[in-house]
């Protein structure tokens, strides 16, 4: 996000997303998630946010065993910029499931997945 200041020039306000920094926070975050523990998910930058893929050991999603998609976290202005959305496999959509103030309320979710909407 951009503002001007006093003298004209623009500043940047807020956080750009994607940026590495956050990145390798989701990284860190899912690696000690409750499921599917013996895995090896990946995070990748995307506009606005991050991917998260991982391979389908469950074969709930891919029967072959096939990297998936767990997660999408999308950052956009608001009172609840982190939005959380998980992958609908049957129509190949992103659902929202919900809106964060912060990142690190997100990743807890995201890392207990109570109901296994995202760990399938």
């Amino acid at each position: 996000m951009n503002a001007t200041d006093s003298n004209n020039a623009t500043v940047t306000t807020g956080v750009m997303q994607p940026n590495e920094f956050d990145r390798q926070r989701v990284a860190r975050a899912i690696a000690s998630r409750k499921r599917y523990r013996y895995v090896s998910p990946s995070v990748h930058a995307v506009r606005d946010g991050y991917v998260v893929r991982s391979p389908c050991c469950s074969r709930n999603v891919d029967s072959a065993g096939g990297v998936v998609d767990v997660a999408l976290l999308k950052y956009r202005q608001g009172p609840r910029p982190w939005g959380l959305y998980r992958k609908e496999h049957d129509t190949g959509e992103w659902c929202l499931h919900a809106g964060y103030e912060r990142l690190q309320e997100l990743l807890e979710q995201l890392k207990v997945d109570p109901l296994r909407l995202f760990w399938q």
